[in-house]
């Protein structure tokens, strides 16, 4: 190779790092941190809470399959003793066959008990912790459902979705196998040292002394396992987080051909994975070879200081077998309560994770003594509102509105002048920094979510459409609508003539988000599931903006009749959908710059008229 080719190849190779290094640099999302933290024992208790519903049910079968199976295993050991020195061993004199066949068959039905009650402990054990998994993820999945609309805000959806998955997932071994197991292997300990010392007191101690040394390594590596594990839930957070994002914006990555970018960029994600989980892995494994050399260590010190037990007299050689034997079994629980430990610390890291979601408290949530609202005729106050999504960034400043009763609202003005910042503060899907909002008089704070938001529709410019049929889908405005109902609905907003020519009508199935419907009867449908809800407050937000002019129409006519009565707030760019609004308030960073109607505001030299002479420079 030629010095000016081996130049361009550094150079590349310079690049290349510097590209990979720009993508790890790209990689941050804020909600996924490591969590450093000591093992902490009270999560670890609330934890296993989970575990006492259970308890009174099960556990004393579990306990009494436990305990016969850990008898059983224990007195193996000690009829091979008796078998070497009473039956086989010729120093007694005549070896006894019979007690020979009596001692084997006595293992054999040990054994098949063992067998019996290993079935039967982990059929229960197993009833019990996936019971206690179905408990974790309801929880979960229902606190994250009372959750606000900020808290979404700031997370990705895949992270939110691993925690419910992957982060449940990991603990299934823990409850159905580790904590019964944990259970046996500390009898089994006790049991066995209690046995050796019996047995012989000295060469107990001798052996037991390469212990220290063990948990002494051991305990070295304790911490670094527990992040090394919190590390690759948060990696394997951030790959469903951006799988997530790529499969919803696929269309767009195609669209601009940037699947390579994608795919580099998951490439990186994928490498920063595979290490966390190798390191992880690394620590995991050091426990074994630990537990061997401690082991190797223990077994020559037996059979050093057992050999000149026997030749002084004070050890028989069945003894030393059982010795042997009961030795093997104290070395093969410590082995598995290493392994027990590293599986308790992947699940603190995932319990850690999922008790952060579980403590996140609704930022919007009913006060203490709210009261049911009732049916409410629609008057809506807004009094010197002012809200921030993040603190010194007002999105509304000292906003005042009076809507009566049946009025419809129609909120225009630039991209971020807090259109749909009012209609969410209205549902109370944020609070309020300052000011207050009143609907009919009261207090929107003093009433329960619930019974306010069931009186408030809301049609959004990005409508979702649930998997399954057309009418599950409108019927979910209002669960308890009669088949009739749910129709009269569609053709309210003449829904009613496309879903009739679909394969099987209202019973069409859909694919999740609607990908087999037009943007336009998607919109359609999201119209017929909030008119079926009937509500007092109706708000529309963009939502003709993906609707076709004719389609739009027909919407038109079959608004007139169906807003009359009910107070509406329309947020919209085309003139069309707001010019016949009984009051268009214009607003422009947060502020109310002009109120009135269409023919008012047009006579005006303002703000309204400049965005209406834009949208028809932009039409023409």
């Amino acid at each position: 190779m030629t010095t000016e080719a081996k130049k361009q190849a550094a150079a590349d190779m310079e690049q290349t790092a510097a590209e990979q290094q720009t993508l790890e640099e790209r990689f941050v999302y804020k909600d996924d941190d490591v969590i450093d933290k000591a093992f902490d024992w009270k999560q670890f208790t609330r934890l296993f809470g989970y575990m006492k519903p259970y308890a009174r049910q099960m556990l004393p079968l579990v306990s009494i399959m436990m305990i016969l199976g850990t008898i059983t295993k224990l007195t193996v050991p000690f009829l091979t003793s008796m078998a070497i020195d009473k039956a086989i061993n010729p120093k007694v004199g005549n070896p006894s066959l019979t007690l020979l066949y009596t001692l084997t068959a006595s293992v054999v039905i040990l054994y098949i008990i063992q067998w019996i009650a290993g079935v039967y402990r982990i059929k229960y054990t197993n009833i019990i912790g996936q019971r206690v998994i179905y408990d974790l993820r309801s929880d979960l999945f229902r606190h994250i459902q009372k959750l606000s609309f900020n808290f979404f805000d700031k997370r990705p959806a895949g992270s939110v979705l691993v925690r419910v998955t992957n982060d449940i997932n990991s603990l299934q071994d823990l409850f159905t196998n580790g904590v019964v197991n944990l259970m046996i292997d500390c009898v089994q300990l006790v049991g066995i040292m209690v046995i050796l010392l019996l047995i012989n007191w000295k060469l107990a101690l001798a052996v037991m002394l390469t212990v220290p040394i063990m948990f002494l390594i051991s305990t070295k590596l304790r911490q670094r396992i527990r992040i090394a594990w919190q590390d690759v839930r948060m990696k394997n957070s951030r790959i469903n987080s951006h799988l997530n994002e790529s499969i919803q914006g696929i269309r767009v990555t195609q669209a601009y051909t940037q699947e390579q970018e994608n795919m580099n960029y998951f490439d990186v994600m994928n490498m920063e994975s595979r290490k966390s989980w190798n390191k992880a892995s690394a620590m995991n494994q050091a426990f074994g070879p630990i537990i061997e050399i401690t082991g190797g260590l223990g077994t020559m010190v037996l059979f050093w200081y057992g050999a000149q037990l026997i030749q002084s007299g004070d050890l028989t050689v069945g003894y030393l077998v059982a010795f042997s034997t009961y030795v093997s079994n104290f070395w093969d629980p410590i082995n598995r309560l290493g392994q027990m430990y590293n599986q308790l610390l992947v699940a603190m890291a995932s319990s850690e994770r999922i008790f952060e979601y579980l403590d996140e408290q609704p930022s919007v949530q009913d006060k203490l003594g709210a009261k049911p609202l009732p049916m409410i005729k629609g008057d809506i106050n807004l009094n010197q509102v002012i809200f921030e999504y993040e603190k010194g960034r007002a999105a509304l400043k000292g906003i005042d509105l009076d809507v009566k009763v049946g009025q419809s609202i129609a909120l225009v003005g630039h991209t971020g002048s807090g259109k749909s910042t009012i209609i969410n503060l209205i549902g109370r899907f944020y609070d309020i920094t300052s000011g207050r909002i009143t609907i009919d008089g009261q207090d929107i704070r003093d009433v329960t979510l619930d019974s306010l938001r069931t009186q408030i529709g809301i049609v959004l410019q990005d409508t979702f459409i649930f998997s399954g049929t057309i009418r599950e889908n409108i019927r979910f405005g209002r669960l308890d609508a009669t088949d009739e109902e749910v129709e009269n609905a569609a053709k309210a907003v003449d829904a009613h003539d496309f879903i009739m020519k679909l394969p099987g009508g209202y019973e069409t199935e859909v694919e999740e988000r609607g990908s087999a419907l037009s943007m336009g009867q998607r919109q359609l449908l999201s119209f017929s599931r909030a008119l079926l809800a009937d509500p007092r407050i109706l708000i529309l937000d963009e939502a003709t903006a993906s609707i076709d002019t004719e389609t739009e129409l027909k919407i038109q006519e079959a608004l007139k009749t169906l807003l009359k009565g009910r107070t509406s707030f329309i947020v919209a760019h085309r003139l069309s959908t707001i010019r016949h609004a009984d009051k268009i308030v214009v607003l422009d960073h947060g502020e109310i710059k002009e109120e009135g109607t269409h023919q008012e505001l047009t006579s005006r030299d303002g703000v309204y008229n400049g965005l209406i002479e834009a949208q028809f420079r932009f039409l023409n």
